[in-house]
Formats: structure tokens, C-alpha cells, sequence
């Protein structure tokens, strides 16, 4: 057995490549099956199915050749900053050799070791451990993502329809298609009806071609095989059922997968604007560090080769202080754990860079059904020409019955055989199917309802049409339409808002009766007559206006309603219908493309009213999106009284709005007459409901709003959806209803179908960049810190007792293994920590950030120069403490040489600098708030700084570290020194934020 007509490519991977055996589009069904031993009736077992997989391979395009381990290491490598590094660590080596060539006895400089460039190489290793490390669990999470957004196939095994994996589909397997299915392999069609498939993507062809399943004279272009459909197609309208000829690198899109295979990632706004702050630190660095050469070398002047060395050293030191080493690791740290949080809330954000734009969504345009509402649709009332019934019960158990209005059971017989006779007729017109059994039985349910004493029931399909099928039910009206089979369908499609099922009745010799079922102001004009208990007459135009005042009535009090008609054909035969084309064997096989002739002089039966609840925890999160500056817009199909009413309810627009744009629903047709895109503008700037659009019209909404400057998140499930979910800002897909085109479209999958998760995704995107707010502002005025406390060092050496009268040369006042130590290792597990920041409380009150709006603004600016000169001064002044000839030296270390006077004082500013970043890391919470507001809410964050500290504790007093890194154990009173000016940072900090607050509330004020 091996697949037929498949494509030849090179087989890049071990798997079995089938011979070609010829154009299955001109082999007749029963050859393609025989070939590839498979029953249509019933499938491949599941055991057959494991045998093919092994035997084929998954149904993937092949991918380049991953990058071995070794070289990913490698490139951790491959950064200017670490280019940087590496070139100060061969100067320190070329500095060491000059000074172990020139070391004159007790001078400083002759070490045994060159313990700064080795201490920078063994940072260097880490911060290359690390990156691998994480880049590795950034895969891994990817993986994770991949695995639950994983595209999902219908395909019939083992006489059952089931949901698979795509990857899972072997040649043999009988596909299963429906409206918004992605085909996810080659095949040859054996049944269809008003199948159209979107092959664009294939062959170019911009509208939807027709297919069906007769078998091809003549070999024909791709485009033209009407009996094949191709991977990675999309069904845009009816079913069909195929045959699979061929899976992965065997399809016609495996002949093109080499150039789908290399791609490029292009770099996010956020990591653009970390290369422009990278840059203009880069730049100050080098201004500050040629204007110290100069002035020393006008000053001082180069003596000897020390001279040169040491400021070559400076210039290093400098740019080590300036440069956050771990920014890029942490960033990525945070987003990826940003990103699992949200997947752990049901919101599957496809790529990092979408959680950016998530923060600045102005306005989310949502589907009504199941995603603001619960999506268990309940049939509540039935409305027939003798009256009206309620029926008792929710969700989808068929516990309930039939009441009068009063809630009694006094209920007329020619009602009641009129109810039964209006769902029976909704239950044959129906694609739907309930099933009872646990929630694991069907993969391709779309909700469930438990029931206590039954367990689990299942709706299978389209909650609507399950509704009828749950009431019919309910009030035991299976009995009227268990004798009819199924013989054809003219499908239901957004554009002929109705569907016909031809059944014939086994006990009645088999004559055949039209059902219908579709909106009832559509149904309503294919109907003649009307049923009246057990009798039918014609319908006058007073039962028409009546029965539309009850679609007003009911759409008014948000149910959804759905007419039901019939029409006895009084024949066994469609071929014997008046008006029906039939081919020359007297067989109808496009009876869909003839609905006008079978859907007319139809007999109306009733309708029904549907509710659809609304999701009880909507409410409150349209509410808080208001709160945001986020605007909600409801886009139904339904009634526009329904969805204002659902609109109302759910706080979307004020209860009672009548007398402005803004209370009224626009439907499609409304928007169709705009002339122009200026008053389309005005009219989606004011009214926040759609209804009764086609899903053009969601595109038009779309692209209205952005002019506008809106940030748009757009929901959707349908195929259609597709182009306005892809042309949104934030394109969010449903993951239980929503189809894998659209999927496909999307920037995020809602798991769970759920307004709620949009808004919960949207304050967890806000959170996410405030927290790279917070640790950008703790890092980089770190950073800041140590250049001014070098600059700083150097150039009032004198003031400060860094050097000695008569002395000459450069002496940095920190050396750059401790600078490193501090940016790499004691710094990262705070920033960490802030990345994981429990969100500020006014987060949901503030309007949405702007796309244009930098990162780091001129406030954050403001804060990290301010904060940098500090941290700065209490580090130089603790280190002038502890050298004589200094402003506010200590009398004791007049006893020390200047040597040992300078390792203790380094020791200081070390000890200094990394306290004052962990206050400072307190103090970067934010903007205007106190640090002290909220101080122990963030545990990772204590936890950071004890590990910042215990990191520092060794770096002080493990004997081989004091070599490494030219420091010396402290005294307990040198601790005191250390931490009182390090709290400087906290005080000073406090002190503006105070000034800023009062200043802003002046303004406001």
C-alpha cells in the first residue's frame, strides 16, 4: 500500500517516500481507496493509522537543519558588547605582561596572576551559561505554546469522526471537512456538497473554487483539479469528505516548503529601542571617556607606557560601567514568563512582541456569541401560530419540559402538536448532536453541560442547532422525526441565512419532505402556507405581520429567534420534483445549486426564541476595561435588538440609550451606505454595537477605527473573520470555536472563548511593561551610577586622595572585575525580581500607552540621572573616607600605605555601589509612588537583594575573590559606613518623588 499521485520532492529526512502512481484526479474513488486500503465508509483503524504514521512520518514540512548545540553556545559569543570584554581583557593581559616585565618590588601592578582579565573571562563564561541556559527554556516554553495552539484536523477512524493533531495525518485517512477547516493534506474528494475552497495560496486564484467529487477526463492544472484539495487550503463554504493521497513533503506545498523554511525574526519595537539606548550609552561612554584622555593627557601627560596602559584601562572601565551586560537575558526572561502566565490564563500569546502592543489596546472588538456570552444556547420559548411555550431548563441536559406562559401545564393539544411539529423540523434541518459521556469522548465538542444524575452531556457542533435538538428533547418530540433519514442538505452559509435537509420518511414508503430552518424574516419569504393545529392554509400578509412583531417582541427581550418550515414533495424521488435539474442516469447530485427550486412553497411551522446568557464575569471586566481608556465594540450576526439589549446588560452602552447615536446598533447594511470614509469614521467614533454584519463589514470596522489612532483588538472564529483578525492590531482567535485559518491569523488564542481573558491578557501585557519599565529604570541608572562614580573618580582623584601628591598617572576608583561583579551577577537577580512585580493599583485607571511612546521618556530619564549622581557621590565620598589627603578622610588610615589605603577604599565604593542598587532597586518600583508603599508585597524582590548581599559577603571575604577582585574584608563600623550612605539612595529618591507628587498635583490642581 503506498499513497497515490503525490508530489516528489527530495526527501530530506529517513521517512518512507512513496512512488508515484499517477493523478488520483483521474482515478476513479473506489481505485484510490483500493490502492491505499482504506474503507470511506469507515476509515483506518487506529492501529493502521500508528502503522502509516511510523511507516510515512508526521505531516510536517520539512525544516532546516537545527544548529548544534555547540555553536548556539558559541553564539552567545556574537555581541559588540562581549566584542567589548574581550578587548579589555587582552589589554589587562597585555597590561599585566608590561607590568610583570617592569614590576618594581611593593608596587602596585605586580600580581601573580592577571586576575582581571581572568575574572572578565569566567563572567564572561557565566553570562554565555546563562544565555544558553535561557535561550534553551525560551524554546522550550515556544515548544509548549506550539504544542497548545497545535492545529487540529476532523477525520473519520474507526467508523468515528475524531479531532487529531494535524502532524497525525497519514495517507489513507479520510478527511472530514467543514466551513473554516484548513485542509491539512492532499486528497481526493469522494462526497461534498457546496464545497468551496479558498486555494490562493497555491495556485493564485483569488476566488474560492467549487469542487466536486466526479472523477477528471483529462489531466488538468492544480487549479482545476475540482476533485482534489490541497494542503494548507482553507474551506470557505460547505463539507466534504477525502481520501488522503498525501501528507507533509508528499503535497504539492511540500514542493515550495525549502523556501518556507528560512525565515527571518525581525527585532521587536522594545528590543529596537534597547539598540538605541545600547547606542546612545555607547556614545556618551566615548565622549566621556576621550574628554578624560584629553584633559590627562593637557594635565598630566603620558610618561611611560604605565601611563598609556592605564588609561587604555580607564577607557575599559568606563565602558564596562556603562553597559547593562544581563539587559538582553533579563528581558527575555521576563517576557517569557510573562507570556506563561498569560497561556496559564487561557490567553496564548503566538509571539513576544505581541505582549508590546497588547498594553496599548484602545479599543477590542468582540464577537457576541461565547465569547461576552456563556455560548450554551437554550431554547426558552416556542412561538407557533396557536400561541406560545416556555420551556423549563438551561445548558445542555435535556431536563425540562414544556409550560404555558403562566408557568402552568395547561397546555392546548393543537399548540402542543404545533410545538412538536416546529422542533422536529428544527431537529432534521440541523448538523448538530448531542452526546452524552464524559468530556474527554469527542474531540470536537464545543461545550458541555453536567448533569447529576446522567453525567456529561455533550454539544457537538453548533450550539444553536444543538438547542433544538436538547428541546425537542426535553418536551419528547424525538418520536416525530425518528423515522427520517437524511438524503441531502443545502448547507446553511452567512450569506443565505438558512439551511435545507431533504429526509424521507421510512414510514411513509419513503416519501421525501423538505425541513428548514433560518433566520425567520428570511425563511418567512420562501414560505406560502402556515400550519394551524393539524391543518394548513395559506399565509396572509396579517399571519406575516404578526409573526414578525413577534421576532420584534422576542429580539427585544435578547433572544435570538429561529423560524422552522416544511414542505411535504409527496414523492420518493428528487429527480421527480417539479423544476429539478437531474443528469442524464436521473440522478440529482448538485441539488444544492438548486435551493431556489426546492426552498419555495414551504409551510411555516414557528420559531423559536434562543438565549444566549451573558458570561456573568463580563460585566465587571468591561467595566474595568472602561476604567482603562479601552473601549469595548459588540459585532453580532444577531438581531439588532438583541445586541443591544445583550450591550445593555453587559454595560457596553447605558441602559435606556435611545436618543443619541451612541444607544444604537449599526447593521451591516447601515454601514454599507456610508458614501465616504469620513463618515464612516464619525459613525464607528460614537456607536459601540454592530449587528446583523457580514464579516466584510468587520473589516471595514476594523480599518475605520485605526484611522482613527485606535490600537484595535479584534476577535473572531469564523474563516471569514480571518482578514479582519489578521488586519487588527491584536488579532485574537478563539480556541474552541474558532477555525485554523484563523488561528493561523491570529496574535493570540483565547483557550477558553472568553471576553474576560482579552482584558485579563491586556492587564497582564500592562503589567509586563511596567515592570521592563521598572528594572530599566533600576539597571540603567545603576549603570549611570558607575560611569559618574569613574568619571567622577578620575577626575577629581586629586580632591578625593585617589592619588597621592607627586604621584603621577591614572588610578581608577573601581576596578572593572568589580564593575562586572556588580552588573552581571549582583545586579541580575533584582531585575529579575522586578520583572515579576505585583502590578500597581492605578495600572487599569491609566490611559493606554500610545505605540509612539518611548520606553525610556524623559521623566525615566529624569530619574536615572538623578539617581545615578547620587550613587555616585556616596560612593566616592565613602571611598575618600578611607584615603588620606581626602575631604573627609579618617585619621586612622594615615597607618596604611597608599596601596593598601586604596584596595580598603575600593572595597568601600564596591560595598557602597552594590547597597545603594539594592535601595535603589527599591526605590525603581516606580515613578512617584514610595517605595515604602507596598514594600513587602514583592517576595522574589527580598529575596534578590539577600542574594545580592550574601554574593557580596563572599566576594569580601573568601581569601582567593580578594585577590580576583582586589578587595579586602571589612570591619563591622565600615559595614555601618556602607549601608548608612548607600540609604542616601533610598532618602534622596523619597525626597523627589515627594517634590514630583506635589509639583503634579499643583498642575492638575
Amino acid at each position: 500500500m503506498t499513497p497515490i499521485g503525490t508530489a516528489q520532492p527530495a526527501n530530506p529526512s529517513n521517512r518512507e517516500v512513496p512512488p508515484d502512481q499517477g493523478d488520483p484526479s483521474l482515478t476513479d474513488v473506489e481505485d484510490v481507496a483500493k490502492a491505499l486500503s482504506v474503507d470511506p465508509a469507515t476509515g483506518l483503524s487506529g492501529d493502521e493509522a500508528r502503522r502509516r504514521l511510523e511507516q510515512f512520518g508526521r505531516n510536517e514540512l520539512a525544516s532546516g537543519p537545527k544548529t548544534p548545540q555547540w555553536k548556539k553556545f558559541l553564539q552567545q559569543f556574537q555581541d559588540p558588547l562581549v566584542y567589548l570584554l574581550l578587548a579589555a581583557t587582552l589589554i589587562s593581559l597585555v597590561a599585566w605582561f608590561i607590568e610583570r616585565a617592569n614590576a618594581r618590588p611593593g608596587a602596585e601592578g605586580g600580581e601573580a596572576l592577571p586576575f582581571d582579565a581572568i575574572v572578565i573571562v569566567l563572567i564572561l563564561m557565566v553570562n554565555a551559561v546563562l544565555g544558553y541556559l535561557q535561550e534553551a527554556k525560551a524554546e522550550q516554553a515556544v515548544d509548549a505554546l506550539a504544542k497548545m495552539t497545535a492545529p487540529q484536523t476532523s477525520v473519520l477512524r474507526g467508523s468515528k469522526v475524531s479531532r487529531i493533531d494535524t502532524a497525525e495525518v497519514v495517507p489513507g485517512d479520510i478527511l472530514v471537512l467543514g466551513e473554516g477547516d484548513s485542509v491539512s493534506a492532499d486528497g481526493r474528494l469522494f462526497a461534498a456538497a457546496s464545497l468551496r475552497i479558498a486555494e490562493a495560496s497555491l495556485t493564485g486564484e483569488s476566488v474560492p473554487v467549487g469542487k466536486k467529487p466526479a472523477t477528471l477526463e483529462q489531466a488538468k492544472a492544480l487549479g482545476d483539479r475540482t476533485n482534489m484539495v490541497f494542503n494548507g487550503t482553507a474551506v470557505t463554504q460547505g463539507t466534504g469528505r477525502a481520501i488522503i493521497t498525501g501528507t507533509g513533503m508528499d503535497t504539492q506545498v511540500g514542493k515550495i516548503a525549502e523556501m518556507l523554511s528560512h525565515t527571518n525574526d525581525e527585532a521587536t519595537p522594545l528590543q529596537k529601542e534597547m539598540n538605541r539606548v545600547s547606542k546612545i550609552l555607547g556614545i556618551a561612554v566615548v565622549i566621556i571617556a576621550v574628554v578624560v584622555l584629553i584633559a590627562l593627557a593637557t594635565v598630566e601627560g603620558f610618561h611611560d607606557i604605565h601611563d598609556v596602559i592605564d588609561s587604555l584601562l580607564l577607557a575599559v572601565s568606563l565602558a564596562v560601567a556603562a553597559v547593562p551586560e544581563g539587559l538582553a537575558t533579563i528581558l527575555t526572561v521576563v517576557l517569557a514568563l510573562g507570556v506563561q502566565r498569560m497561556a496559564q490564563h487561557h490567553a496564548i500569546v503566538k509571539k513576544l512582541s505581541s505582549v508590546e502592543t497588547l498594553g496599548s489596546a484602545s479599543v477590542i472588538c468582540s464577537d457576541k456569541t461565547g465569547t461576552l456570552t456563556r455560548n450554551e444556547m437554550t431554547v426558552e420559548r416556542v412561538v407557533t401560530p396557536s400561541g406560545e411555550v416556555q420551556i423549563t431548563g438551561t445548558g445542555y441536559a435535556p431536563q425540562g419540559r414544556m409550560v404555558a406562559q403562566d408557568g402552568s401545564d395547561d397546555i392546548d393539544a393543537e399548540l402542543a402538536h404545533e410545538v412538536f411539529t416546529t422542533l422536529a423540523a428544527g431537529s432534521i434541518a440541523n448538523d448538530g448532536d448531542l452526546r452524552q459521556g464524559s468530556s474527554g469522548d469527542s474531540g470536537s465538542s464545543t461545550g458541555s453541560s453536567h448533569d447529576g444524575s446522567h453525567g456529561t452531556w455533550e454539544a457537538v457542533g453548533d450550539p444553536t442547532e444543538v438547542s433544538l435538538i436538547v428541546a425537542a428533547r426535553k418536551v419528547k418530540a424525538v418520536s416525530r422525526f425518528s423515522n427520517f433519514e437524511r438524503v441531502a442538505e443545502i448547507p446553511f452559509t452567512s450569506e443565505r441565512k438558512r439551511m435545507a435537509v431533504i429526509a424521507k420518511d421510512n414510514a411513509d414508503s419513503g416519501k421525501l419532505t423538505v425541513f428548514a430552518k433560518g433566520a425567520p424574516d428570511v425563511l418567512l419569504g420562501y414560505c406560502t402556507h402556515i400550519a394551524v393545529g393539524n391543518a394548513v392554509r395559506r399565509l396572509t400578509n396579517g399571519d406575516r405581520e404578526t409573526i414578525l412583531d413577534m421576532v420584534e417582541r422576542l429580539s427585544s427581550q435578547a433572544y435570538r429567534t429561529l423560524g422552522q418550515a416544511y414542505r411535504p414533495l409527496e414523492t420518493q424521488s428528487l429527480a421527480d420534483v417539479p423544476g429539478v435539474r437531474s443528469n442524464a442516469a436521473g440522478q440529482v447530485t448538485d441539488i444544492a445549486e438548486q435551493s431556489e427550486t426546492i426552498e419555495t412553497g414551504l409551510v411555516w411551522a414557528g420559531m423559536v426564541g434562543i438565549i444566549d446568557p451573558p458570561r456573568t464575569e463580563v460585566r465587571a471586566s468591561v467595566t474595568e476595561a472602561h476604567r482603562a481608556g479601552i473601549r469595548t465594540v459588540m459585532i453580532t450576526g444577531d438581531h439588532p435588538l438583541t445586541a443591544s439589549r445583550i450591550a445593555s446588560d453587559l454595560g457596553i452602552i447605558e441602559a435606556g440609550e435611545t436618543g443619541d447615536t451612541a444607544g444604537k446598533a449599526l447593521t451591516g447594511d447601515q454601514l454599507d451606505d456610508f458614501i465616504d470614509n469620513a463618515a464612516l469614521d464619525k459613525a464607528t467614533s460614537e456607536v459601540s454595537v454592530y449587528a446583523r454584519v457580514a464579516p466584510e463589514h468587520k473589516l471595514k470596522i476594523v480599518e475605520s477605527l485605526q484611522r482613527q489612532g485606535n490600537i484595535v483588538a479584534m476577535t473572531g472564529d469564523g474563516v471569514n473573520d480571518a482578514p479582519a483578525v489578521k488586519s487588527a492590531d491584536i488579532g485574537v482567535a478563539m480556541g474552541i470555536t474558532g477555525t485554523e485559518v484563523t488561528k493561523e491569523s491570529a496574535n493570540m488564542i483565547l483557550a477558553d472563548d472568553n471576553f474576560s481573558t482579552i482584558v485579563s491578557a491586556v492587564r497582564e501585557g500592562r503589567g509586563i511593561f511596567d515592570n521592563i519599565r521598572k528594572f530599566l529604570r533600576y539597571l540603567l541608572s545603576s549603570n549611570v551610577g558607575e560611569v559618574f562614580t569613574v568619571f567622577g573618580g578620575v577626575m577629581f582623584a586629586g580632591f578625593l586622595g585617589i592619588t597621592q601628591p607627586g604621584t603621577a598617572g591614572v588610578t581608577v576608583p573601581l576596578l572593572a572585575t568589580q564593575l562586572l561583579w556588580i552588573n552581571l551577577l549582583t545586579d541580575a537577580a533584582p531585575a529579575l525580581a522586578m520583572g515579576v512585580d505585583k502590578s500597581s493599583e492605578d495600572m487599569m485607571a491609566r490611559p493606554p500607552r500610545k505605540v509612539t511612546d518611548r520606553v525610556i521618556d524623559a521623566p525615566m530619564w529624569g530619574d536615572i540621572i538623578f539617581i545615578g549622581i547620587i550613587m555616585a557621590a556616596v560612593t566616592l565620598i565613602g571611598m575618600d573616607m578611607h584615603l588620606a589627603g581626602g575631604l573627609f578622610t579618617d585619621r586612622s588610615v594615615s597607618a596604611l600605605g597608599h596601596e593598601a589605603q586604596m584596595v580598603e577604599a575600593r572595597t568601600m565604593g564596591f560595598t557602597i555601589l552594590v547597597f545603594a542598587q539594592m535601595f535603589n532597586a527599591l526605590a525603581s518600583r516606580s515613578h512617584l509612588q514610595s517605595a515604602f508603599k507596598g514594600l513587602f508585597a514583592n517576595k522574589w524582590l527580598w529575596g534578590a537583594i539577600a542574594i545580592s548581599a550574601l554574593l557580596q559577603l563572599v566576594v569580601i571575604y573568601v581569601p582567593f575573590l580578594n585577590a580576583a577582585f582586589g578587595t579586602t574584608p571589612l570591619a563591622p563600623l565600615d559595614w555601618l559606613e556602607c549601608i548608612g550612605l548607600a540609604l542616601f539612595v533610598l532618602v534622596a529618591s523619597e525626597l523627589r518623588k515627594i517634590v514630583l507628587r506635589l509639583r503634579d498635583r499643583n498642575v492638575t490642581g
